[in-house]
């Protein structure tokens, strides 16, 4: 069984359950996805009320190909003292789950990650993103864009880092598209 969502060009969410068909579109895309749980038979958990202001909601994850477990003893130090405002879970992997204080949630993500490496030696190298190329559009800075945008920021990092770039070479890179 699947569920599909896709934002419309009109502002509004549109939701279908494979299943059976089950097609409902609305403005409120929570909504849509309450009556998509709820015909699937799924219970359904709204989200968490607003971090409050200037601070943003983030889950940092440490994924290797090894498939390093949660409970690896690397990981010992940060169960102890993780950052401020974060909280060491265990999904089969190791997360921190946080709400960090920051300008945009990409600065607040790239202090906590910085905080980690320099404090416990670990680069926390993703935001557990699934399907990132499914991009919502960018609703607001600090939306579910931002979160695909700094994922895919720290997969490429680590990942270029595997095949022996260096810092210089991912910004020269980063330069060449001419970002602002």
């Amino acid at each position: 069984m699947g569920l599909h969502f896709h934002r419309n060009q009109d502002g509004t969410t549109t939701g279908r359950n494979e299943a059976n068909g089950f097609t409902v579109t609305l403005a409120d895309a929570e909504e849509v996805k309450r009556q998509l749980y709820e015909d699937a038979g799924w219970e359904y958990s709204p989200p968490p009320p607003p971090a409050r202001s200037g601070f943003h909601r983030f889950t940092l994850v440490h994924e290797e190909f090894g498939d390093a477990p949660s409970g690896d003893e690397r990981y010992a130090g940060l169960r102890a003292r993780p950052p401020e405002g974060c909280v060491a879970v265990d999904r089969g992997w190791f997360a921190l789950e946080c709400e960090r204080p920051g300008r945009t949630l990409v600065d607040a993500v790239a202090g906590t990650v910085a905080e980690v490496r320099r404090t416990h030696g670990l680069v926390m190298n993703s935001l557990g993103v699934d399907k990132p190329q499914e991009w919502c559009g960018a609703a607001h800075k600090d939306g579910h864009a931002a979160e695909i945008v700094a994922h895919l920021v720290l997969m490429a990092a680590g990942r270029a880092r595997l095949l022996g770039y260096r810092r210089k070479d991912v910004v020269r890179l980063l330069d060449a598209t001419g970002i602002e």
